[in-house]
């Protein structure tokens, strides 16, 4: 049992190296395959006399050709120098020459080129946010595949959310990946600061402006920069640093906007809250302008609140 477990971590522990490999060997089957699969020059179209034996080839003062035509070691070029036109034969044959050529350059194109969109997207959906970004940084190759909207669009289904698989992001899923990262990152600096119980670094998160409006937990409604900032410090004064557990996390960003909504728990026997966050974009950071926090009511709360209404 013990062998088993331990050989299940150290799989996941290498799981991107694995998968890498796996990705290697396939390119390196695909080249082998693709050079045995190229036609050679074959001797077996030659004339055969009446004698059983194939006619040897007629002497030519032509030099031997050296192009990668099929044109069994004869250059054609002297036809053209005498002042000929090519005939059907020659034109098939300069048809042919340049599909042989577009076929041997194909042969030789990279694995991740080759493979079917869905199953690169689905190769790539194992990686983490920053292996994705290393991964574009290898060469020109990767980093087409791993900026593939697709692969991001399921790297931000598997971190954040499905309820946004609708949305179509201006700028491509990766921008929107990367913002919706910043903010989430934005909105965990605001638990930080409440459990430091910082007022200067609570000042410098909220946007100073008039419109800005905080909702506490006790119901009261705070209008304006100055207001807010005095509610904040008056409940680091009262309350110790509150350490909150943050689940159910959800965020949707526009260009200078952003919301997110998550639940939060003191310690579990003590119930719930609903927070809301919302932010603008000022001057190259996001600055918090609307905090809404609300007791989640029991399911019989929610009932009897119901009745009396």
């Amino acid at each position: 049992m013990e062998i088993a477990y331990s050989l299940s971590i150290a799989l996941q522990s290498h799981q991107q190296l694995i998968i890498a490999t796996i990705i290697t060997l396939l390119s390196l089957l695909l080249a082998v395959r693709s050079f045995f699969k190229r036609p050679h020059k074959s001797n077996a179209l030659r004339p055969v006399t009446s004698t059983g034996k194939k006619e040897p080839e007629e002497a030519t003062s032509s030099p031997p050709c050296n192009c990668s035509c099929s044109c069994n070691g004869t250059s054609h070029s002297a036809v053209f120098l005498n002042g000929g036109s090519a005939g059907p034969l020659q034109e098939g044959m300069v048809t042919a020459d340049v599909s042989k050529v577009a076929a041997e350059r194909q042969s030789g194109a990279s694995m991740m080129e080759q493979l079917v969109p869905e199953i690169t997207t689905h190769a790539l959906s194992y990686l983490d946010y920053p292996s994705l970004c290393r991964l574009s940084m290898t060469n020109s190759l990767m980093r087409k595949a791993a900026n593939d909207d697709n692969a991001w669009k399921a790297l931000y289904h598997k971190d954040f959310t499905l309820e946004q698989d609708s949305v179509t992001p201006v700028n491509g899923w990766k921008a929107y990946y990367a913002a919706t990262r910043a903010i989430m990152n934005v909105n965990a600096e605001f638990f930080n600061i409440i459990r430091d119980r910082s007022l200067q670094a609570m000042s410098r998160f909220w946007l100073n402006a008039d419109y800005v409006k905080c909702v506490h937990a006790s119901g009261e409604l705070f209008s304006g920069y100055n207001a807010v900032i005095q509610s904040w410090q008056l409940a680091f004064n009262w309350e110790q640093g509150v350490d909150f557990q943050v689940i159910d996390v959800r965020a949707r960003v526009l260009t200078d906007m952003a919301w997110v909504t998550m639940k939060t728990f003191v310690d579990m026997d003590n119930g719930a809250f609903n927070m809301t966050n919302v932010f603008e974009f000022h001057n190259g950071r996001w600055y918090l302008v609307h905090h809404h926090s609300s007791v989640m009511l029991a399911d019989g709360d929610v009932e009897q609140q119901i009745v009396h209404g």
